[in-house]
């Protein structure tokens, strides 16, 4: 039989612009300034003023999961490289949706204001509006880059993107700018991303407002825009209860739990789909058996690596938030050992999600996230009852770990 090699397994490690070493390079760079930004913004300000800014990213993440079109996966697994009408119906759609967005935050942020018990924070709300706007106009050409592979070139954007945020909300959160510092780092790196994916990719879109090609993606997009739907009540409605009932100084505090563990485990498998959705995508439109097999090497090794950071980061969790963080975030120890299991089954689902789109069947990942809403609905009013803030990130720890049993179970079903 025919030995599967990993691409990071070999002896010697390629550069060329679709090396998997530009995923790894990447996860390093952007993952390691998201922490030191978060983390030394987290020191500074406090749990309170992390909560005010998870609050106004919170409207973001909700008002993007109801819309997401779906176009950006449609066009990496598609049999045929979108031309240029086509690339101009994605570039309208992505832009539309972006403004539509931005609109809808502004107009519901007095109301969020005063639901969320933010104080005042009505001017945080309407910058965040300006991250999806943002978003929307980047040029597709940037999903053409990542359909061909080229994982130098989207390297080299993200990692610029990352360091402008990194020192713009370091630099403001050390002036005294507050809470405000989170969001002018993240919309300086937004704006500088879109700027290079129109400067340093292509092929370019025609700027007019034209929908003519769209069609040719709704079919397979269907399932992610379902998907994300879903997504948003697993994702969000803990964040949502958390803040609505204990307000920003809780909410920073289980935020920061949530992120710290995501940045130790689930991250580099999120990072690593950038890799390996493409990587699966073009394996299985020349040989599915092959696809597979590269599938179950890769699915081994990340569970495998994901055990042991587990009971590592369990064991070592006071010491680590007192280090880091300092004495004010050290309530949240106990919400951390929870979200590194949750984490770890999170990073787990990224492979399994990547390889199901690659082969064509997102209406599996969409199912899956269906069985976890129901876990969730049958278990969070009890457990939040009985245990609080931690009975909910239990309650979502469950519901993950049904959600990626089912997804390894139709895996195997198709084998």
């Amino acid at each position: 039989m025919r030995a599967v090699r990993l691409p990071f397994s070999t002896a010697s490690v390629r550069f060329d612009q679709d090396a998997a070493i530009w995923v790894l390079l990447q996860q390093i760079v952007v993952r390691g300034f998201v922490a030191v930004k978060f983390l030394a913004i987290g020191r500074i300000l406090g749990p309170a003023a992390i909560g005010s800014v998870s609050v106004a990213l919170l409207a973001v993440a909700i008002a993007e999961a109801l819309s997401d079109t779906g176009l950006a996966q449609a066009v990496v697994q598609g049999r045929e490289t979108p031309n240029r009408s086509q690339l101009g119906a994605v570039w309208t759609t992505l832009a539309s949706r972006g403004a539509l967005i931005a609109v809808l935050i502004v107009c519901a942020a007095p109301l969020m204001d005063s639901q969320f018990h933010l104080g005042g924070s009505l001017l945080l709300l309407q910058m965040a509006a300006l991250l999806p706007l943002i978003r929307g106009v980047a040029s597709p050409a940037y999903y053409i880059v990542t359909r061909e592979r080229g994982f130098m070139r989207i390297a080299g954007v993200e990692m610029s993107s990352a360091f402008l945020d990194c020192a713009i909300g370091l630099g403001f959160a050390l002036s005294g700018a507050g809470a405000y510092s989170v969001l002018l780092g993240m919309l300086a790196g937004e704006t500088l991303k879109t700027v290079l994916t129109w400067t340093t990719m292509g092929p370019r879109p025609p700027l007019r407002a034209s929908w003519k090609g769209i069609g040719h993606y709704v079919n397979f997009s269907r399932w992610i825009w379902a998907g994300s739907v879903v997504n948003l009540l697993l994702n969000q409605f803990d964040k949502v209860i958390v803040a609505k009932l204990l307000g920003p100084a809780q909410l920073g505090a289980y935020q920061m739990s949530s992120k710290l563990a995501q940045m130790l485990l689930a991250d580099a498998a999120i990072a690593m789909s950038q890799y390996l959705f493409p990587t699966f995508s073009a394996h299985h439109r020349k040989d599915a058996d092959f696809a597979a097999r590269l599938f179950r090497r890769y699915l081994g090794l990340i569970a495998g690596g994901l055990v042991v950071l587990v009971i590592i980061l369990r064991f070592a969790a006071e010491p680590l938030f007192q280090i880091v963080l300092g004495t004010a975030w050290l309530p949240a120890v106990p919400l951390f050992r929870i979200f590194v299991v949750n984490m770890a089954i999170g990073a787990v689902i990224a492979v399994l999600v990547s390889y199901l789109r690659a082969v064509g069947l997102p209406k599996v990942a969409t199912h899956a996230s269906i069985i976890q809403a129901v876990v969730l609905l049958a278990t969070v009013p009890v457990a939040t009852h009985m245990w609080g803030v931690t009975g909910i990130a239990w309650a979502m720890t469950g519901g993950l770990a049904a959600a990626a049993g089912w997804m390894l179970f139709r895996i195997l079903k198709e084998a």
